[in-house]
């Protein structure tokens, strides 16, 4: 196998294609390691040329500012592989795996525990640092422990559900220098795979009938303030199909916020605050964005 080298580093690369917005501005430097060794070489280069980095998995959660993004910008939806054992229940993959592709797998080999998750378009290591969720659901039911690498000193280790500190859209991993690595999920063997099947794609037309696939977006913008929904809130505002720019409140979904066009970065930053001055000034409630910004002096 070659190994990773500088040279291989991509330099002033548009991160517009690696998010699901389309938008985003230029990466100083772009890498996409499809191992570990791979990983290892990327962050010693990193720590030895003291530059910022900032970690891509599918851009799915992810507003990246239209400026030119300094430092290393580490895609890892290039890490994949997974292993599913249909008589524990175990299912193992790194964290570039698609969810949606291991949903299925695990419907198809009759473990249940997944079948909510196929609608969203994340990455294991995504997912699990958001503590992605849906349909009454999240990854903290099903997640049995994670491999981590300490983005400073390289080393590995696992830490337990226990230990994620997982809460509402809400892990350790939000707030530490760790990177995932793989996940090890518990799920429940011995289901009728084509019952599960059949479920799994029911959810996924469900999502397709209810939120605006056909346009680009980020998914769900705004953490839900419980027990109320955020979308409910912005709807009941009249602000769906408000725009800024070609960001657009989507007509569909108001906790969407969609591509509908052109649309800079800029325009979903200055959206966001906009529902969020709109929903505290009408009811007093700051929205939290679920939805990770990279390369803005502010935050949201």
């Amino acid at each position: 196998m070659k190994s990773f080298e500088e040279n291989d580093l991509n330099k002033f690369v548009s991160l517009a294609n690696y998010t699901t917005w389309r938008v985003g501005g230029v990466a100083e430097w772009l890498a996409e390691p499809t191992n570990i060794d791979e990983l290892n070489y990327l962050l010693q280069w990193k720590k030895k040329t003291s530059l910022p980095y900032q970690i891509i998995g599918a851009g799915s959660n992810l507003l990246i500012n239209d400026g030119e993004i300094e430092g290393l910008s580490l895609c890892m939806k290039r890490l994949i592989g997974n292993d599913i054992d249909p008589q524990t229940g175990i299912l193992e993959a790194f964290a570039g795996e698609p969810i949606p592709t291991l949903a299925r797998r695990a419907a198809k080999a009759g473990l249940h525990g997944l079948e909510w998750s196929v609608g969203i378009p994340g990455t294991v290591g995504g997912v699990i640092t958001m503590n992605a969720g849906a349909q009454g659901s999240c990854m903290a039911d099903w997640v049995e422990s994670v491999l981590v690498m300490d983005i400073d000193t390289q080393k590995q280790f696992r830490l337990n559900n226990r230990e994620m500190l997982f809460d509402y859209r809400q892990s350790r991993l939000q707030d530490e220098s760790l990177i995932v690595i793989s996940a090890r999920f518990q799920l429940e063997p011995g289901h009728e795979r084509i019952k599960l099947t059949e479920i799994t794609n029911q959810n996924l037309n469900h999502r397709l009938r209810t939120q605006p696939y056909n346009l680009p977006s980020c998914g769900s913008v705004f953490r839900n303030p419980e027990p109320l929904k955020a979308g409910r809130l912005i709807e009941e505002l009249g602000l769906k199909g408000y725009q800024i720019g070609g960001a657009e409140v989507s007509k569909v979904h108001a906790n969407f916020i969609v591509n509908s066009g052109g649309a800079k970065a800029a325009d979903i930053f200055e959206l966001i605050h906009f529902i969020q001055d709109q929903v505290l000034e009408s009811h007093g409630l700051l929205l939290n964005p679920e939805v990770k910004r990279v390369g803005f002096k502010q935050n949201v």
